[in-house]
């Protein structure tokens, strides 16, 4: 049974505050006049959401965070449903901006593991992978890669352009994100590559 629009927009919006109350949900839901006829279902699945979010983000789901190893990563791409990895080098201006969606995206994403590892510590993976150009963003589901976005292709209407809503579509496409969260276009996701151009004058990496 899929998930009533009603009781993910509640999670969603609650899974990126760790202090959130299921009290506080159900009050929300029932103050809904449109609940009546699907009262004791909503209330249930709410119930069952609710604590599943809870769960995975005590596993470090919901936040977006660095990865030190390569063994460590393989371990969470493997045992981790949904996961997103973003291949990184420090000193990448562009790889910064992606940083900033993939950070926008992880807090109500709580289903999928967004992570990041520099390529430096992961030498195995960059050759296995075969990742020539920074960043590389590689979707995971069930430990099999789905999709990859390379640099900021494919993001946006032109490839110099793109929001956190543009990046959350493309994981949706690949099936690594559940729904779409992103309400709106938040201020600062809009980037154009000229203004990373000075700090990056190319994604070639090797």
């Amino acid at each position: 049974m899929s998930l009533d629009p009603t009781v993910a927009h509640l999670v969603d919006t609650a899974a990126a505050d760790p202090d959130s109350d299921e009290d506080a949900l159900i009050a929300s839901l029932e103050a809904d006049e449109a609940v009546d006829a699907f009262r004791e279902r909503r209330l249930q699945q709410l119930h069952e959401e609710f604590n599943r979010a809870k769960q995975l983000r005590s596993s470090e789901h919901g936040t977006y965070t660095e990865i030190k190893d390569e063994k460590t990563l393989m371990d969470i791409t493997t045992s981790t449903k949904y996961c997103v990895v973003h291949f990184f080098k420090p000193d990448f201006g562009r790889c910064a901006v992606m940083d900033g969606h993939l950070e926008s995206l992880a807090p109500t994403h709580y289903e999928t593991r967004i992570v990041r590892i520099n390529v430096d510590n992961a030498p195995f993976l960059i050759t296995k992978l075969k990742i020539q150009v920074l960043p590389c963003v590689i979707a995971f589901v069930d430990g099999v890669g789905v999709d990859r976005v390379i640099g900021f292709e494919g993001l946006g209407r032109t490839p110099d352009t793109f929001t956190t809503r543009d990046l959350e579509a493309r994981l949706i496409r690949a099936g690594v994100l559940v729904r779409e969260k992103v309400q709106g276009v938040k201020k600062g996701t809009a980037v154009r590559r000229g203004k990373v151009a000075e700090e990056d004058s190319g994604d070639d990496w090797d």
